[in-house]
């Protein structure tokens, strides 16, 4: 049976977003190996079909001693496993798994899943991430980018080379999981906001809580709430102290973390989502699949989802005034005009960004490792 290794920087990401992939490796007849760090959702990766391998890493760590031993992890691990072919996400796996698997011979397949804190804000750390990237994808079989944007920049800095990329539809969707219909919206006259995402700066949170304080102050029937997870590993989080403060204020509300984001999305008339930059956004994908209408930022990985005016709204990224701008359009519109929205995002998910299509690259990719 040819053994596959994925590695990723949180269980979670593989029982949430790659479920559907592993899912088909598995039946294609693979032995599925997954290195990913002990997040608690183990069990929900196992239950997939793969055999699990704890692989501790800090994802925004930037200890030099850490990331060695996290290198040092991999050579182990692909040594001990002798993997058909690597498969990683996330810059860890992407940068010391895959230099592992480069050292070891081992064929990659690499899904650079969006640029992160790092290639939002130029510094030192930029430069740091540029060399291990070029280390990491230097040979790679196969290196994804899920919107053209990225993709350019990493070949305009000479970190790959355009044969070996191609595009994806991000994670894709299983629009017959995100189905709407058994998720009716309650008619209970309240107008709901909602930004589902990890809480840190990136996402923007607090161009969201800002906006929240503007619409609320002249409607303040509407509800803005956050949902997502607290005290995450990243130099932008949010503090939980800030979140609180959000709270007693009464301008948001905090729905905690889920792992099924349906009936959160179902009970919302508009997802929002002012993010600084995406690979592809995953809410979004899921906010369209079930016919929610949506505001984001105009910005990679976000633009490439929302058509505006059709499937929803754009708004200026880092800008609290143009967000509040684009909810008090939302507002204005409709309930037939929101509707139509949603459906035209379903209609345009459903025809573009559909799991299958994913699926199907990754079996494509993983026979050229064996031409």
């Amino acid at each position: 049976m040819p053994r596959v290794l994925i590695s990723i920087n949180a269980a979670w990401n593989v029982a949430n977003f790659r479920a559907g992939l592993v899912r088909a490796l598995v039946a294609d007849g693979h032995e599925v190996v997954a290195a990913v760090p002990d997040d608690g959702a183990l069990d929900r990766v196992r239950a997939l079909g793969a055999r699990v391998v704890v692989v501790p890493m800090v994802s925004a760590g930037t200890s030099v001693l850490g990331d060695l031993a996290l290198l040092w992890r991999y050579l182990r691990l692909l040594r001990r496993e002798r993997p058909q072919a690597y498969l990683g996400w996330t810059i860890k796996p992407n940068t010391y798994g895959s230099l592992a698997a480069r050292l070891l011979g081992v064929p990659r397949i690499n899904n650079v899943s969006g640029l992160g804190t790092a290639f939002i804000r130029e510094s030192w750390l930029t430069r740091v991430a540029e060399a291990l990237y070029r280390l990491g994808l230097g040979g790679s079989s196969t290196v994804f980018f899920q919107n053209a944007d990225d993709r350019a920049l990493f070949l305009a800095r000479g970190l790959v080379d355009a044969g070996q990329t191609a595009l994806l539809p991000g994670s894709g969707i299983d629009v017959d999981h995100y189905d709407p219909a058994p998720w009716p919206r309650p008619h209970d006259g309240v107008f709901r906001f909602l930004l589902v995402a990890r809480l840190i700066r990136d996402k923007g949170v607090r161009e969201f809580v800002e906006a929240a304080r503007m619409i609320r102050a002249r409607h303040p029937q509407v509800r803005c709430q956050l949902l997502g997870f607290l005290d995450v590993d990243n130099r932008t989080a949010v503090s939980r102290a800030e979140l609180d403060g959000w709270v007693r204020e009464g301008v948001v509300e905090y729905l905690g973390a889920a792992d099924d984001v349906r009936p959160h999305i179902a009970a919302a008339d508009c997802v929002v989502l002012p993010s600084y930059r995406e690979g592809l956004s995953r809410v979004l994908l899921e906010a369209a699949a079930m016919e929610r209408p949506a505001i984001a930022s105009d910005v990679p990985g976000c633009r490439d989802v929302v058509r505006h005016g059709q499937t929803g709204l754009l708004c200026a990224v880092r800008d609290a005034a143009s967000l509040a701008a684009r909810m008090e359009q939302m507002l204005a519109q409709s309930q037939a005009e929101r509707q139509a929205m949603g459906q035209a995002a379903r209609d345009r998910v459903t025809r573009e960004f559909s799991e299958s299509a994913v699926i199907s690259a990754y079996r494509e990719a993983l026979l050229r490792t064996n031409a």
